[in-house]
């Protein structure tokens, strides 16, 4: 009866194992949404790398498991910026509204609506908001999921 007990258990355990291991290598189901407010994911801050001023940052689905993808908007108010930076993966800035100026590995650049500014692996770049209104931006690049 012992013996019994020991290879139901053994038995248990190995099934359970491969349940487990079917469970993390199973693909997710497909489809699905998340669906995100400015109101809910603003935050108040000062302009990245170093680049001086009030920014207000939105990180959409920065809490999402397994995204690769960054999505952000952030609006920088006058006289704020994005300090220089090297880029460490391609990113991309798409300009909503407001004026600004771009430094990219050393020449600058005036962004207005509807400009949209790819910067590659190892280059570099800054920016500054100009003008009397806020510049508001999209951001976008990805990174190894959490």
């Amino acid at each position: 009866m012992k013996r019994i007990g020991q290879v139901s258990a053994a038995v248990l355990c190995m099934l359970a194992g491969a349940g487990l291991h079917a469970l993390a290598t199973q693909k997710p189901a497909p489809g699905g949404y998340i669906v995100e407010h400015d109101l809910s994911v603003a935050r108040e801050e000062p302009g990245t790398h170093n680049g001086g001023g009030t920014t207000i940052g939105y990180s959409f689905f920065k809490d999402v498991p397994n995204l690769r993808l960054v999505f952000r908007k952030r609006a920088l108010k006058p006289g704020s910026g994005i300090g220089p930076h090297e880029q460490k993966e391609d990113e991309i800035y798409y300009v909503l509204s407001g004026t600004g100026t771009m430094t990219l590995d050393g020449k600058t650049v005036d962004i207005t609506p509807g400009t949209a500014v790819l910067t590659r692996t190892g280059s570099s770049h800054s920016l500054k908001q100009t003008g009397s209104e806020d510049l508001v931006i999209l951001i976008n690049y990805e990174v190894e999921p959490k």
